[in-house]
């Protein structure tokens, strides 16, 4: 208990601030936490009972966004995470994908929805595309990383023994290559959530995205905020869930061999 209040008395107080601040600047487009909170309360948590108290909106708007970006970020992490193994354990192939990667990683995504939304049709099929492209990088090159630190003497072990090579990356490469993998699955899943804003900004009416638009346009600001809110709420929620889902993946690590704390972490 002394622990969560000691995590959220921070937070708390700044609320607090926030709602003086606010009140005596009396400004629209700041408008207050309790404000924000009614429209919140309203836009999504103001529907019948059998749905369990949860709106329309949520159903149109939000459950379509988080799968778009649960998606996207599933779909990068099994590309990214089976390519950089496979280009880790490959200096003959790293010598020639290395300089088309580097490339690629350093075009940024939103640039692409354009050509996306002449590949693919507007809505679902381009908004997973700019998902896909922008938080790709961050795992690929984590995994091949990752993959090139194997120990040597695993290396020679597996190879004395005539581990057979599914077994080898299974049970060695991945195992080995695990933490830094991670690594790069936190820093896309929290890519992935401006990427889902970003590419529902363009070509659609369905999204969280879109949402913020249109509040925005209409001068709906208590609306807007909430929007916000939602994401940073989605954004803390989905990290802590990979987060513990990491520490009970490598628990059999020793701690010193993980990849260092991130703030998150450390909070």
């Amino acid at each position: 208990m002394n622990r969560f209040i000691q995590r959220w008395a921070v937070f708390a107080g700044l609320v607090v601030v926030w709602e003086l601040l606010t009140w005596l600047a009396d400004d629209t487009f700041f408008p207050r936490p309790t404000e924000i909170a009614t429209a919140a309360h309203a836009l999504w948590l103001s529907g019948p009972v059998e749905d369990l108290f949860l709106t329309e909106t949520v159903f149109e708007h939000v459950l379509p966004s988080i799968a778009r970006l649960l998606g996207g970020w599933a779909i990068a992490a099994v590309i990214g995470v089976a390519l950089g193994v496979a280009l880790g354990r490959s200096s003959a192939a790293m010598q020639f994908a290395g300089p088309l990667l580097t490339f690629m990683r350093s075009i940024p995504p939103p640039t692409l929805v354009p050509v996306f939304l002449l590949l693919f049709t507007a809505g679902t099929q381009m908004q997973l595309a700019t998902i896909v492209f922008g938080v790709l990088w961050p795992i690929l090159l984590n995994s091949i990383d990752g993959a090139r630190s194997v120990d040597a003497t695993k290396f020679d072990t597996s190879a004395v023994f005539r581990i057979p090579k599914p077994q080898w990356v299974l049970g060695v490469v991945l195992p080995a290559a695990s933490p830094k993998i991670f690594a790069g699955l936190r820093v896309s899943l929290s890519l992935a959530l401006v990427l889902m804003v970003v590419s529902e900004l363009v070509g659609t009416d369905n999204g969280i995205g879109s949402q913020l638009l249109l509040a925005q346009r209409s001068f709906e600001f208590p609306d807007m905020w909430a929007g916000i809110i939602l994401l940073g709420f989605l954004g803390y929620a989905f990290n802590t869930v990979l987060l513990s889902f990491e520490a009970r993946a490598l628990a059999w690590q020793p701690r010193q061999e993980r990849t260092p704390a991130t703030v998150e972490e450390k909070a």
